[in-house]
């Protein structure tokens, strides 16, 4: 039986919607459904290809960090802090600290301690080019950690280790054939008999030409420091550590260095400190340097002491110089020594005969001794102001301070 037309068309109209719902979705909706729900997974790349890239990506890293540190440590002004760079995509970032440590390592793989810290000096500088030391080791200024550290001037590439029981900062540190002979007021202190008798008899007869002896000589130096407790004080020519080891146990510093040219006299010094009450772990170092190339940074100690000691340095005039250039702003230099006498110096020790001594040569070879002027007029020409002196008949102890 044929269906009218009119049901047709009805039927047609019942079914459309059930139609349209089953007709597949637009191809350009679901690829955009696709994309915003499951995003579609990056390009194949090799294995070797993508080992490569992650390689030369950590390489690149570690250059940066090289140059970052080799930066830092040096003064040079054309170093300029190095720029990492921007993650590449589909490559791993290296964290800070461990870019930090590889530069570490880096700058100076040659020195092995214990540990691995690295780190600029603020103090210790090397005694060729006057470049801030590099020191890897335990962190502190005492004997122990001194002796476990090791030291490197990233601009000559000179190495300086503890030999002994003291850290050795002089010039021909390391030196294999070379030797130099030193005056005789300088080689005489460097025997070992000396360096025995120093403190058994030696200074104690300094008292026949007016010294005050240690525990007065002490508290007059401290009376001139007060002005810089608290700092740090380098006590030069320091012998056996007569006075380096006061200094030390009294609390008034943040650290002491004890410095001397003399071997011998710095090892006296250690036999001391293991006798007397004076700790291993005191903010005591022992260092050997000459005093007219002394191995600190321009304007980097607070104090220095120099006792009965510039009447045996070979060039007065560049040792008082060197202390000026490593003395802070406001910084103060104190020194005692034999004023000169017609015991020491003859018939040239003052008046119109004096300037013949240059002539003549000292009556003593061994030594220089100077007038209360000259000692006044030597620090004023190496630019130290506020200069004081007390004098006891041929003692006298003077003092002068960094502008």
């Amino acid at each position: 039986m044929r269906k009218k037309k009119g049901t047709r068309a009805r039927e047609r109209t019942r079914l459309a919607p059930r139609l349209s719902r089953a007709r597949p979705p637009h191809p350009g909706r679901t690829l955009r459904k696709s994309i915003s729900f499951f995003p579609s997974p990056p390009p194949r790349v090799q294995g070797s290809r993508l080992q490569l890239q992650r390689t030369t990506a950590i390489e690149s890293h570690m250059e940066l960090a090289v140059r970052a540190a080799a930066a830092s440590c040096s003064s040079y002004p054309s170093f300029q802090r190095a720029r990492v760079p921007r993650r590449s995509p589909g490559l791993p970032q290296l964290p800070a600290r461990r870019v930090a440590v590889a530069a570490a390592i880096a700058v100076d793989p040659d020195i092995k301690t214990e540990q691995n810290d690295v780190s600029k000096t603020e103090v210790f500088a090397c005694p060729v080019c006057y470049e801030p030391l590099i020191r890897k080791g335990p962190p502190g200024m005492n004997l122990s950690t001194i002796y476990r550290s090791g030291f490197k001037c990233l601009k000559c590439k000179k190495s300086f280790t503890s030999k002994d029981i003291f850290l050795d900062l002089t010039v021909t540190s390391g030196t294999k054939e070379y030797s130099e002979l030193k005056p005789a007021r300088t080689e005489l202190f460097r025997s070992p008999l000396v360096s025995f008798l120093y403190e058994r008899g030696w200074r104690q007869n300094f008292n026949r030409s007016g010294f005050p002896g240690r525990d007065e000589e002490f508290q007059m130096a401290q009376d001139y420091f007060q002005s810089v407790a608290g700092g740090i004080l380098v006590d030069v020519s320091c012998g056996s550590g007569l006075f380096a080891r006061k200094f030390a146990t009294s609390g008034a510093y943040s650290s002491v260095i004890a410095l001397d040219f003399s071997e011998n006299m710095l090892r006296q010094c250690y036999d001391y400190i293991k006798q007397d009450d004076t700790p291993l772990n005191t903010n005591l170092a022992l260092v050997r340097a000459d005093i007219s190339r002394l191995p600190f940074a321009s304007c980097s100690i607070d104090a220095i002491h120099a006792g009965a000691a510039i009447h045996c340095w070979p060039s007065p005039s560049n040792a008082v110089a060197e202390i000026s250039r490593v003395l802070r702003p406001g910084g103060v230099f104190v020194g005692t020594t034999f004023l000169s006498s017609p015991t020491n110096s003859g018939p040239f020790s003052a008046g119109a005969l004096r300037p013949l001594r240059q002539i003549v040569g000292p009556v003593n070879s061994s030594y220089n001794f100077f007038t209360e002027g000259e000692l006044e007029d030597l620090c004023r020409s190496c630019g130290l102001v506020n200069y004081s002196s007390k004098v006891q008949r041929s003692f006298i102890m003077f003092s002068g301070q960094k502008p």
